[in-house]
């Protein structure tokens, strides 16, 4: 792999590390500084002319300093004549703004492929974007993972599968995701019916499906405020669920949400690394790593072989699990 770069910005350096690790190679060498006024300084300190060079760089918290990185470490790379430059977002910010709601709104997640085709990107390696037309936002090829099946197998490892289990959608809008879910559990799927008036705030209205006496794992995309996620578990306790796990691929958690879920009836919320926690610890929030799903993905791309076998299973190393 003489001719495979990995480097990052500063949105999660670790996750940049865990990857490189699992290639066996170390990070390219580069610095993403500011000048004294605040604007990027990006210094790519090695050749990569002719070398096929993955940025690893989630648009997440503060996003549009990580999305400047991003834009700015692509235009570097593309000056300094990389033979191919794959833009590796983990976490796609501004992925929920992918349609007109009301009149007169942008829509986010277009400007910003844009921006990133632009930029010189040649290809996008994502995990589970908010909506799949996102992929046909951007002018290059988008390869998109999910991190279904890790999250599935590790409620397989702790015994939860078959027809104790239901696996409810918080929405109609996740439906594919947690039906792709539930066949990896072997476990029937239910769906919460609701409406959202404002952003960041839902009203969870009915569920579809039988969730009585049933241990329920509701999957989503995203967890941010976690008020869906509390008003989902609410309504589900008042139709006699017995206990209720939460999964997401991607932990924004702003506000008061670690705060909701230490406080909520929530037994447990299983996330991927895809967005670093910082601060925002607590005892019911367990991370599984990615590394190894990006890793593998990263070297088909290099190698020119399919991803695909990557949607319906974990990558052959053992999982890490860890809080």
């Amino acid at each position: 792999m003489q001719d495979l770069r990995i480097f990052t910005g500063n949105a999660n350096p670790k996750l940049a590390e865990d990857v490189a690790k699992e290639l066996g190679i170390e990070l390219g060498k580069g610095e993403v500084g500011r000048f004294s006024d605040g604007e990027i300084r990006i210094k790519i300190e090695e050749s990569v002319r002719g070398l096929d060079v993955f940025i690893i760089q989630p648009t997440c918290y503060p996003v549009n300093d990580n999305l400047m990185e991003l834009l700015l470490l692509i235009d570097a790379f593309k000056r300094a004549s990389a033979r191919r430059i794959t833009a590796v977002i983990p976490y796609y910010g501004y992925g929920r703004q992918e349609k007109k709601v009301r009149p007169r709104e942008p829509i986010s997640a277009k400007l910003v492929a844009d921006l990133i085709s632009v930029a010189g990107a040649d290809r996008v390696l994502t995990i589970d974007l908010h909506a799949d037309q996102i992929q046909g936002f951007f002018n290059c090829p988008v390869d998109q993972l999910t991190a279904v099946p890790i999250l599935a197998e590790y409620f397989r490892s702790l015994g939860l599968s078959d027809n104790e289990v239901v696996v409810v959608s918080p929405d109609v809008g996740g439906v594919a995701r947690a039906r792709h879910f539930a066949e990896l559990l072997g476990a029937p799927l239910a769906i919460i019916a609701k409406r959202r008036p404002e952003p960041n705030r839902a009203e969870a209205m009915e569920i579809i499906g039988d969730v009585k006496g049933k241990i329920a794992i509701m999957v989503d995309d995203i967890v941010d405020t976690a008020g869906s996620l509390m008003k989902g578990i609410e309504a589900m306790f008042e139709r006699g669920v017995r206990k209720v796990y939460g999964c997401c691929t991607h932990p924004v958690l702003s506000g008061e949400a670690v705060k909701r879920i230490e406080e909520g009836n929530l037994e447990e919320l299983v996330v991927t690394d895809t967005i670093p926690l910082r601060d925002k610890r607590s005892e019911k929030i367990k991370v599984l790593s990615i590394a190894p799903l990006l890793a593998e993905a990263i070297l088909r791309i290099h190698n020119e072989k399919s991803v695909s076998v990557l949607f319906q299973r974990v990558p052959q190393k053992k999982i890490e699990y860890r809080s």
